[in-house]
Formats: structure tokens, C-alpha cells, sequence
């Protein structure tokens, strides 16, 4: 579609991909994906040295446990000493650009996106754990770059191309009381074509056309994010508190844990080898528990709270060590009394779910730019600020909102040694214990920023 052929009536990129480095698939804000990178590549990049009928054989991981595999595989430098041993060639290549350099640079679509003429649907999914900052992204571009055609985003809540197959009416234990992926198929990707390519005038697709999480609701916009969003702030206070109010004087300035790359945070609650398609919205209770987790929520909500648009945390912290990642992770916590599904084969009780809503890494060593790493000073404090994907989501009366940060998300992102240093080359003994803080006075605040929007009626 970019300079594309008068012959061209319209394009639908379907999660597309816009930077490698910076949000999708490989890497997020310099974090290394790695069970979707190795998964991807153990089978998709084996070479053939001729035309076959025969499909890759899967990898043996020799264990269900991917927690366990990659924590055992130590070292990102042991996976091609021990198991591709250099017939993966791009594989290779990941390993020797850990920066954004012009490698990177060169695989960033962004700028390319100019001189489109074709009408665009770009579709994405809120639980896209492989492409949702792609689609995003891709948009925006097309929008900003292309003035007068018609430009559309859909998103709905889907896993990987979950548009295209099945009919979408729930992920993992979260239900959406709708066949989302039929709906988007008939009412939205068939008129787009029939009108583009078939003359058909029936045709009203809005500039915006989103799934509302939280509510299981389809919302049509004139842009994205919507115009009457407005940005809010939700401060960390001490004793775990979340609030729309900045914090006082007198209240502990700070909260810390200790990270220990030998003892990671999980991703995921149970046991999976790979990157799982539910874990964007899976239960956090898990996590909250642990001493190397922050938590900090909202009291009860009065009354809805939608957001839409991008979500940024800004944190102040120090760490004790010279590298280290900060996960944050936004969640809707439901109330004691949310009904349980019926039947409920699997037992779950969503009495108190801990819903994950956006969560997102970020090397901090890239914190000030993604092609020059600089250390952390030891004990300095040190702002680290970054922006999470968008989330159209509603907050319902009776729930809370919660907040969790911590340095490890394990195997989903690879581990930090908490030295400053080329990761993928690190040896066992660059691993290293950090002491974490995260501070919330007045004057040294961390925070996130979320786009409100007012409830329609």
C-alpha cells in the first residue's frame, strides 16, 4: 500500500509489525521476548536446503515447565551453544544487536508509511501479545501521513489474529458475552470490502471502531484516542495506596524489594512452555503476594472509570545495582462477590480476580535512549519513564484499581543481570542481586498517567 498503484482499492494490514526493537514481537522497550523468540525460531527459522513436504521438527524442551527450561538454559549465549549451535541465522543476528543501531533502524516501517492512496483498515487486538503496538502505531502513521483517505483502527479483544478464526466470545477465564471475531468478520471486514472493491453503498464504518474490555462492548469513534479522553494521574503512596491525589508529606518516601535473577517473577500463574495467549489478561493474585512485587491500589470505585489511549508510567527509583528492568502492570481487581462462571469446569473463583489490563518491560538501561545505554549510579535515584500500549478498558463500580511494579517477568522477558552490560553475551557471574526502590514522596513522585473518558449513556 505505501505508493501504491492506482489499481489499489483498498489494504488491510492485520497485525502488522512497526519496530522490533521497540514494541513488537522480539523485543519490548529493549527487553528481550525470549520464549517467543526462541519458540518462533527453534522452528519457523531452521533451514531447508531444499523444497520439502516435510514441516520443521517441533523442539524437545523435555519439560512442560518453560520457567524451568530457560532458568536451567542460564546465559542467553547458551542457546545456540547448546541447541541451535549456528544453523539459526537470524537468531544470531538478535544476539549481535542488542542496541538500536541501524540493524534495527533499517526494520522500523514507520517512516515508510507516506504516499497511500488506498483506503486502510488496520486490525489489531487488545491481547495481541506478539503485535499490539504494530497496529497502533501503524495507524497513527497512515493517519498523520496520508490526510484525506479514509483510515480506520479496529480492535477487539483478541490474541493473535483471533479476528480471522473461531468466534472470539472469551480468552483464558475472562468472558466477553459476545461472538466478537463473527461480528468484526460480518459487520465490519466484509462491508469494508464489499464497499471498497464492490461499490456497495451500504457503508458506515466509523474512523475508530474498538472493543470496550470491561463493559464487552463495541464503541465506534471519529478518532483514536477519543477526543474528550483526558489524561490522569494515578500516584503511589505509601501502605500500598493508589489515588488520583498526590501524596502528602510525612509518608514514607519510598518502597523497596530485593530482585534475585536466580528466583524471577513469573509471568503467568501456571505452567506453560511458551508465551501464552491469555497471559495479557490472566489473574495476578499470584504475583501480588510475592516480596519482590510492589502493590499499590485504589480504594473501592464509586462509580465506572473507563480508559482510552495509551497508558505512560513514570517512575522515580534507585537501584542498587548498575542495569535493571521495571515491569509495570495495570489491573483491574473485581469485587469479592463477581459471580463465578456457569458451568465452571476449571474451578476458577473470580471472586477478587486480579485482571491484568496492560502490562509492559522496559530495559532500563535505555531509559534516555535506545541506541546509547547508559548505567544506573548505584543507589542514585533516577527517572525511568516509558509508554504502555493503549487499553480501552472500564474500571466497574465495586471494583479497585491496582497497580504492580517489579524488575523481573520471567520467562516472558529474559533476564536482567542488574550489571550493566551486553546481555546477550553476560556470563553466569554478571547475575546479581539488586536491591530495588521505588519512591513516592511529594517531592519525588512515581506515578502512572491514563486517558479518562467519560461514560456514555
Amino acid at each position: 500500500m505505501i505508493d501504491s498503484h492506482p489499481a489499489l482499492k483498498c489494504a488491510s494490514p492485520q497485525a502488522p509489525i512497526a519496530d522490533w526493537f521497540i514494541g513488537d514481537d522480539f523485543h519490548h522497550n529493549g527487553a528481550f521476548y525470549l520464549p517467543h523468540a526462541f519458540g518462533f525460531f527453534s522452528g519457523f527459522g531452521q533451514k531447508l536446503d531444499e523444497p520439502t513436504r516435510e514441516q520443521p521438527k517441533p523442539f524437545d524442551y523435555k519439560t512442560p515447565d518453560g520457567y524451568e527450561f530457560y532458568l536451567k538454559l542460564g546465559p542467553l549465549a547458551n542457546a545456540d551453544k547448546l541447541y541451535f549451535k549456528g544453523k539459526i541465522e537470524f537468531w544470531n543476528d538478535l544476539m549481535e544487536h542488542d542496541t538500536y543501531d541501524e540493524f534495527w533502524q533499517a526494520r522500523n516501517l514507520r517512516p515508510h508509511l507516506k504516499n497511500i492512496k488506498s483506503a486502510v483498515m488496520t486490525v489489531g487486538g487488545w491481547y495481541d501479545a506478539e503485535d499490539l503496538f504494530g497496529p497502533l502505531q501503524i495507524y497513527h502513521e497512515v493517519e498523520r501521513n496520508n490526510p484525506g483517505i479514509f483510515n480506520v483502527l479496529v480492535i477487539g479483544p483478541w490474541f493473535h489474529g483471533g479476528w480471522s478464526r473461531g468466534d472470539g466470545d472469551k480468552l483464558g477465564n475472562v468472558d466477553f458475552r459476545a461472538k466478537t471475531a463473527e461480528f468484526y468478520r460480518e459487520n465490519i471486514e466484509l462491508p469494508f470490502l464489499k464497499h471498497f472493491l464492490k461499490d456497495d453503498p451500504k457503508f458506515d464504518l466509523p474512523e475508530a471502531y474498538v472493543f470496550e474490555t470491561g463493559t464487552a462492548q463495541w464503541r465506534r469513534y471519529e478518532s483514536w484516542p477519543p477526543k474528550n479522553a483526558r489524561e490522569k494521574t494515578l500516584y503511589f503512596h505509601a501502605d500500598g495506596k493508589l489515588s488520583f491525589d498526590s501524596p502528602a508529606n510525612g509518608t514514607s518516601p519510598f518502597d523497596e524489594y530485593i530482585s534475585d535473577p536466580a528466583k524471577p517473577v513469573p509471568f503467568i500463574p501456571g505452567i506453560a512452555i511458551g508465551m501464552t495467549r491469555e497471559h495479557m489478561l490472566d489473574d495476578q493474585r499470584f504475583a501480588s503476594s510475592r516480596p519482590d512485587v510492589l502493590v499499590y491500589q485504589t480504594d473501592v470505585l464509586e462509580e465506572d472509570i473507563t480508559i482510552a489511549g495509551p497508558i505512560t508510567a513514570r517512575l522515580q527509583v534507585s537501584t542498587s545495582g548498575t542495569d535493571s528492568d521495571w515491569v509495570v502492570k495495570l489491573i483491574d481487581v473485581y469485587s469479592g462477590d463477581y459471580p463465578n462462571p456457569d458451568p465452571n469446569p476449571a474451578g476458577v473463583q473470580m471472586g477478587g480476580y486480579q485482571q491484568l489490563v496492560r502490562g509492559e518491560a522496559f530495559r532500563g538501561k535505555f531509559r534516555n535512549s535506545f541506541s546509547k545505554p547508559e548505567p544506573f549510579e548505584p543507589g542514585k535515584m533516577t527517572k525511568v519513564e516509558y509508554v504502555l500500549p493503549d487499553a480501552y478498558h472500564t474500571f466497574r463500580r465495586g471494583h479497585r484499581i491496582m497497580v504492580q511494579v517489579q524488575s523481573s517477568w520471567f520467562p516472558l522477558v529474559d533476564r536482567n543481570p542488574q550489571k550493566f552490560c551486553d546481555i546477550y553475551h553476560a556470563r553466569e557471574e554478571d547475575f546479581q542481586k539488586a536491591t530495588q526502590r521505588v519512591y513516592h514522596s511529594p517531592q519525588a513522585g512515581s506515578n502512572i498517567r491514563v486517558q479518562v473518558l467519560a461514560l456514555e449513556k
